[in-house]
């Protein structure tokens, strides 16, 4: 039942007045970021509002304008939809509180612009989540890339230029090629391009277009970060740790999984898929990105970069969530859009208050960094667990699900693949814990914190006569406004996996 409401309308414009107000209020700093938290805490609520509308099984419409004939212009929430919002409006409160610690602990310079764009890039993840039909979807994904290319090259060094400039190629060129094409054939078989239940193609419609149609999509969507089309996601890691956290974890890269599921449910239907015979496919191309990004993951020294390996290994599973095209596979990669976020986040987080209170970006620098930040450390174990899938993490829960979707669609490959690639989230995440609880603090960051800057030599310090003497046991002074986030972020990694009722009955609504 579609029920006319403009709740969708005012959701997205929240963050853009916000933005506005971000501008005005440039000058002052802490009027500037009390605007960024205020519009995101109004956003969120007004996000809260359409829930129970939608539990009732109502999808809620708002028209803006019709330019291009039986293609209007507008929003459209249901299930799906208001997940992604949901979890897009909450993690954008807790990331502005983060923020705040992360750019003025490092004093970063432009801060203004940084929270400019991110409220716009809120404003565009919006249009996406709530957008009606694939014309209003294309026009926000592509006003993500746009409004997020600034804050991936914030720093503005050499480095960064390059990092964004090959994020700018991969998610702008395939979509323009690929989805544009897959957009318009659709349009010329279909003749609407609206988000339907059961999909838009006729039944006469010839297979060989179909399949070209589907693949087109597939490959468009590259925000997904599917290999071949992975390589952006690393290489945009030279962002700011919160641009890494919300956008690379959460608003962006949801956002190509949110194309596909939309794709499988409200363009072709689950139905004419297995029709197709394109689930072994596709699946297998998502299984292929799951087990390759996570070697990728074991090799890499760098936090983040190891970090960002796990976000394309961990998209895949929503792809392949979709593709199973299974009742527990769709649940399975529909709710890992909201664990993957929550726990990723947390990850990112702990990452950047690393870096501000001891400027180390490096695995092989954490030795006894839980002993020097338990908080931080604390909270990157419980979202490390939740990544592998140790009950009663969130994420067992999603991958549960996807296990048992590969049952119901016979792929017992992609059974497997699951399997190999939970211990491959082990083998890449356990040994940064290990190694902050259980061994000895980095001497290099003792002596550092206790001012010897002629003890920095490995193997300790030296008296002014040569002597050695003992390391200092130092506590790191942990960033509050870093640590409160993830702490939260970290709480809710596990109790989504104790409560997911909310977000599995916005799933049945979409699912059945």
């Amino acid at each position: 039942m579609e029920m006319e409401s403009i709740k969708p309308f005012v959701a997205a414009l929240i963050p853009f007045i916000g933005a506005l107000l971000i501008l005005v209020t440039r000058k002052h700093k802490n009027l500037r970021e009390g605007c960024s938290l205020v519009a995101g805490v109004l956003m969120f609520f007004a996000v809260l509002s359409m829930i129970p509308p939608v539990l009732e099984g109502k999808t809620l419409r708002y028209t803006l304008f019709t330019i291009w004939p039986s293609v209007p212009t507008g929003f459209r929430v249901d299930g799906l939809g208001l997940l992604f919002a949901l979890v897009s409006s909450f993690t954008w409160i807790l990331t502005t509180l983060y923020s705040i610690g992360y750019m003025r602990g490092l004093n970063e310079h432009s801060q203004t612009r940084f929270y400019f764009f991110f409220a716009v890039t809120l404003f565009a993840t919006m249009g996406a989540a709530f957008s009606n039909n694939w014309l209003t979807l294309i026009f926000f994904y592509e006003l993500i890339t746009f409004f997020t290319y600034p804050l991936v090259v914030h720093h503005e060094t050499k480095e960064a230029w390059l990092g964004g400039n090959k994020y700018l190629l991969y998610l702008m060129a395939p979509s323009k090629v690929f989805l544009g094409i897959a957009i318009f054939l659709s349009y010329y078989h279909a003749g609407t391009l609206d988000f339907t239940a059961s999909g838009i193609f006729p039944a006469d419609m010839a297979s060989s277009t179909l399949v070209l149609i589907f693949f087109l999509f597939l490959f468009g969507a590259t925000k997904t970060a599917l290999m071949p089309f992975s390589a952006w996601l690393p290489a945009s890691m030279v962002a700011p740790t919160p641009v890494s956290a919300l956008l690379h974890a959460v608003a962006v890269v949801n956002t190509g999984a949110f194309c596909i599921l939309r794709v499988v449910l409200n363009t072709f239907g689950v139905d004419l898929l297995k029709t197709l015979n394109v689930g072994s496919i596709a699946s297998t191309l998502a299984g292929f990105t799951i087990i390759m990004a996570s070697i990728y993951a074991l090799s890499r020294d760098n936090l983040k970069e190891r970090i960002a390996y796990s976000t394309v290994s961990q998209l895949s599973y929503m792809v392949l969530g979709a593709v199973l095209l299974s009742s527990s596979g769709l649940t399975g990669g529909i709710l890992h859009i909201v664990n993957h976020a929550v726990s990723k986040i947390t990850l990112f987080f702990c990452a950047g208050a690393i870096y501000v209170a001891t400027q180390k970006t490096k695995v092989s620098q954490l030795n006894g960094m839980g002993r020097q930040m338990p908080w931080t450390m604390g909270a990157f174990a419980i979202a490390s667990l939740s990544m592998i899938g140790v009950p009663p993490s969130a994420g067992f829960l999603s991958k549960w699900y996807l296990l048992l979707g590969s049952v119901e669609a016979n792929q017992a490959p992609m059974f497997f693949v699951m399997l190999s690639s939970g211990l491959l989230n082990a083998f890449y995440f356990l040994p940064i814990v290990h190694q902050a609880f259980f061994k000895a603090p980095d001497k290099r960051l003792s002596l550092a914190l206790a001012g010897d800057k002629d003890g920095l030599e490995e193997g300790g310090g030296r008296g002014l006569e040569g002597t050695e003497f003992p390391v200092p046991e130092i506590r790191v002074k942990e960033p509050l406004f870093c640590v409160i986030p993830l702490c939260v972020t970290a709480a809710l990694s596990i109790l989504l996996g104790i409560f997911p009722d909310l977000f599995l009955d916005l799933i049945k609504q979409v699912t059945g």
